[in-house]
């Protein structure tokens, strides 16, 4: 069972993630997003590094999906669609241009010819409130001061991936929408799993 989780800044990606591969015993594949150099620059300047920094992140990304390709079982706390979703909304921001988002889309494409597809896109729906809360909690640095750059994210990321979903024809029986409010709360936790459970079962009956 291969899952990729995608959602906006903040909803628990990773969390999530951790707690799937420990509680399934399936490698976790981790976006390197939060080490990479290109962060803290893009979110000083979104306007001359979102390019530089969307490829980055796609890069690396790519790289770690590449090298795990053959296994059967694991979970990506993010994936390839997931990261078109902040070119879009940089595109719609105005911190991308026309030309920069549709190269950005010509190698992401050649990077989707080459590693297989998840199974399972689990998308994590939270309330916008508890996404800000989430990010207020974590306390990263870069992330201060960027309150009309998530609203804009938040109120825009959903509907953003939708489309791209449709764009590159992903089926609709490989997209789980999966609303989360304590991950760590045990019986929450035992539906999240019974749900990707029976997602997987009817997808390979």
């Amino acid at each position: 069972m291969r899952i990729g989780i995608i959602g906006p800044i903040g909803c628990g990606k990773s969390t999530l993630s951790k707690l799937l591969s420990e509680h399934y015993h399936i490698p976790m594949i981790e976006e390197p997003v939060e080490k990479n150099e290109f962060l803290p620059l893009f979110y000083e300047d979104k306007e001359k590094f979102a390019l530089l920094s969307q490829n980055a992140f796609y890069s690396s990304l790519f790289l770690l999906m590449w090298r795990t390709r053959n296994l059967e079982s694991v979970v990506c706390d993010s994936t390839l669609f997931s990261n078109l979703v902040f070119t879009e909304l940089l595109r719609l921001e105005g911190f991308m241009t026309a030309y920069e988002v549709a190269l950005t889309y010509a190698i992401a494409d050649e990077h989707l010819k080459r590693i297989p597809d998840v199974d399972i896109h689990l998308v994590i729906v939270r309330e916008e409130k508890q996404l800000f809360e989430n990010v207020r909690k974590r306390g990263r640095d870069i992330e201060k001061d960027q309150e009309e750059y998530l609203k804009f994210h938040y109120g825009n990321y959903y509907d953003v991936l939708d489309r791209i979903f449709k764009n590159y024809k992903v089926p609709k029986e490989r997209i789980l929408y999966l609303k989360v409010d304590d991950m760590f709360q045990g019986e929450e936790f035992e539906m999240i799993c019974r749900t990707i459970e029976e997602k997987y079962a009817a997808l390979n009956k």
